[in-house]
């Protein structure tokens, strides 16, 4: 496919009606009665949102710009209703007023194919948005892409003038753009380093187009965060950037490589098979944040799927992310979810189709080694360390023993994340080796759910009928996936030794167990209201785990009461056991512990409830208003994002969100929204 193409062969374009500027339809002409200036076959349509927010941008360049440089040209708008031997249906000639209607065009020429050759495909194809026609009425360049900067670049004003016309080739290729300096919109600034450093790593691509795209939330928080304009965003033109549908200047959207284990078996090319990385920005605080799109359409490395998202699961991982965040776990964050107007066939029938817009300070996988380790490529995968280094990890920069250090700190990342997901009561569902990151975030929440009762064999995905990712499995998990990312380095730990390289390595993964232990035991002790480190800690928080199993304690109810009880308070905890005498024993040890420790009851009790959260995204309440949301209510998925955005905070009238699944909801089964 090709963007911008230069067709210097193309036969004289006929037109078999033309309206002028008057409004007047006039019979048919050949483009070169028109004179011998330079001509701008501009495509576009009122009821388009894209064509507001590219063409008359465009428009307004080409009239101040051109106009003030003497060069003589006309904009002529196009009415593709039929292409039939270099004739087209209608055109309307208008060199001042830019409204009328007109289809816009598709990603779809072909390669080697001449415009006219292409447009005889109309009907099952597209139009082009820009073409360019010489001084000769020759057409020399035609733009099937949906950014005005391909234009722009093609249309060198160094190099055109309105007696001689010649080509400047454009800089860009498919949907990338080479040797970019930063550039905003809305306040968005990119400085896309993944695609400038990392070529080869990725295939350059750009999301599908969608008949409607409509915001259905939109993460202002989150958008003033990134620097962005929200109000600019919150609108029908950010709907089509944030589908995919549009890429914001200065973006360089690209499919992801990368390999993975999943459920224990070796994938060694998977990617990103139905998302996009759409550019990497410079947010308020100057920190480096990934803008992804998930559900975007089929890419190569699709595997046979669609390549899209449904409502659901796309409000799902809203719901989650933003919770997590909330709850304080390092993890992707939602900008927004957007409806594309389009009826998507999965198991149970047509559902709506969207995509998710999210945020995340990168998407480098343990997979993303894995992807050119399986194939030797070792000068990649330095090349890929060495940026996973400078963009997370920038004081290992130029030591000597970087590529372990940086095993180092991507296990004490994981341990650390982990241990949140565990003081929370969160399963992920499908921690494969492609689904942990670099950086530490938590990433896909795809089967993903939380712990009513508390039981460390709960599983919730439909596709785990085994139990590896287990509640209580994770953090095995987690040191397997790292050993994964180990095997991956060994050849720049020690490419010399590789019997040394083995045990530098070997060294680092054992050592997972004890910084998980510290991380998780330092959070147990801020939910248990304990400051004071005592060696009997770890016996006293792993005790209350063993009197929870097989009572059907509510996870996040019984934290949240220690608050009580370190106030004197036990009966609500208490009460939460089948039977309470069960947890009597542990309660006599804990407020013993609690006698040693500095400060008041209050004070303790108020700490406490700042770790211990009231509100989590129950899983019935999460079903609810996605069920409501298909249904086209979206008011109870609305009121549950606000409900977790303050999940520590009690407030009146929220009472129901706090409580566990109803008796009659059942077993819970998650999917992955594929």
């Amino acid at each position: 496919m090709q963007f911008g193409s230069l067709h210097r062969s193309a036969p004289e374009l006929r037109v078999r009606e033309w309206i002028d500027g008057e409004g007047q339809a006039r019979g048919p002409l050949a483009l070169s009665e028109l004179g011998d200036g330079l001509k701008i076959l501009f495509c576009f349509q009122h009821a388009c949102p894209g064509c507001h927010s590219r063409g008359f941008p465009v428009l307004r360049y080409l009239h101040h710009h051109l106009a003030g440089q003497g060069v003589g040209f006309a904009v002529i708008q196009t009415v593709f209703e039929e292409f039939k031997d270099n004739t087209v249906d209608k055109l309307r000639i208008n060199q001042q007023r830019y409204e009328l209607p007109i289809p816009f065009g598709h990603d779809l020429a072909r390669e080697g194919e001449t415009y006219p050759s292409f447009m005889q495909d109309y009907r099952s194809a597209g139009t082009p948005w820009f073409t360019i026609i010489d001084q000769n009425n020759q057409v020399i360049y035609a733009d099937f892409g949906l950014d005005p900067r391909r234009f722009l670049e093609a249309l060198d004003l160094r190099a055109w003038n309105s007696r001689s016309i010649e080509w400047a080739p454009t800089r860009y290729r498919r949907g990338m753009q080479q040797g970019m300096k930063p550039m905003s919109i809305a306040g968005l600034k990119f400085d896309n380093s993944y695609a400038r450093e990392l070529e080869g790593f990725y295939v350059p691509w750009k999301g599908a187009e969608v008949p409607a795209p409509k915001l259905v939330r939109f993460n202002r928080e989150l958008a003033v965060e990134l620097g962005l304009d929200a109000e600019a965003l919150d609108s029908a033109a950010g709907a089509a950037i944030l589908s995919g549908h549009t890429a914001p200047e200065g973006a360089a959207p690209l499919a992801m490589a990368y390999a993975g284990h999943q459920f224990g078996g070796f994938s060694p090319q998977l990617g990103d098979g139905r998302a996009l990385l759409l550019g990497e920005v410079i947010d308020s605080h100057d920190e480096r944040r990934d803008l992804h799109l998930k559900g975007s359409g089929r890419t190569p490395f699709s595997r046979g799927g669609d390549g899209k998202a449904v409502l659901g699961p796309v409000l799902r991982e809203y719901i989650i992310g933003e919770a997590m965040h909330a709850l304080g776990v390092p993890t992707t964050r939602a900008l927004a979810a957007v409806m594309t107007g389009e009826s998507i066939m999965r198991q149970a029938g047509a559902e709506q189709g969207a995509v998710l817009a999210r945020v995340a300070s990168s998407h480098l996988r343990v997979g993303t080694f894995q992807f050119f380790a399986a194939r030797g490529e070792t000068d990649r995968l330095r090349q890929l360390a060495d940026y996973a280094i400078a963009r997370h990890y920038p004081a290992l920069a130029g030591k000597p023993d970087r590529y372990l250090q940086l095993l180092v700190q991507v296990r004490d990342r994981q341990a650390a994340l982990i241990a949140k997901w565990m003081l929370i009561g969160f399963v992920h569902g499908v921690m494969n080796t492609d689904n942990m990151t670099i950086s530490g975030e938590t990433i896909d929440y795809g089967p993903c759910a939380f712990l009513d009762v508390y039981d460390p064999k709960m599983v919730f995905s439909s596709i785990d009928q085994n139990g590896r990712y287990a509640y209580g499995n994770q953090p095995q998990i987690a040191q397997w996936n790292l050993a994964r990312l180990a095997e991956t380095l060994l050849d720049l730990i020690n490419p010399d030794d590789s019997d040394a390289a083995v045990r530098m390595a070997s060294e680092v993964i054992n050592g997972f167990p004890e910084a998980y232990q510290d991380a998780w035991l330092e959070g147990m002790r801020q939910k248990l209201g304990v400051e004071r480190e005592e060696d009997t800690d770890m016996e006293l928080a792993t005790d209350l785990f063993s009197v929870m199993e097989g009572q059907n304690v509510d996870f996040t109810q019984l934290f949240r009461s220690l608050s009580d009880v370190a106030a004197g308070q036990a009966e609500a905890a208490r009460a939460l056991f089948d039977d309470p005498a069960v947890f009597d024993g542990w309660l006599a040890a804990y407020r013993e512990r609690l006698l040693r420790e500095p400060g008041t009851a209050q004070e303790r009790a108020a700490a406490m409830n700042r770790v211990n959260p009231v509100y989590i995204p129950r899983n019935h309440m999460v079903e609810a208003a996605l069920e409501s949301a298909g249904k086209g209510d979206l008011a109870p998925f609305e009121r549950l994002v606000e409900v977790l955005a303050r999940p520590f905070e009690a407030r009146t009238g929220l009472e129901v969100y706090a409580l566990g699944a109803p008796s009659g909801f059942g077993a819970y089964t998650t999917y992955c929204g594929t």
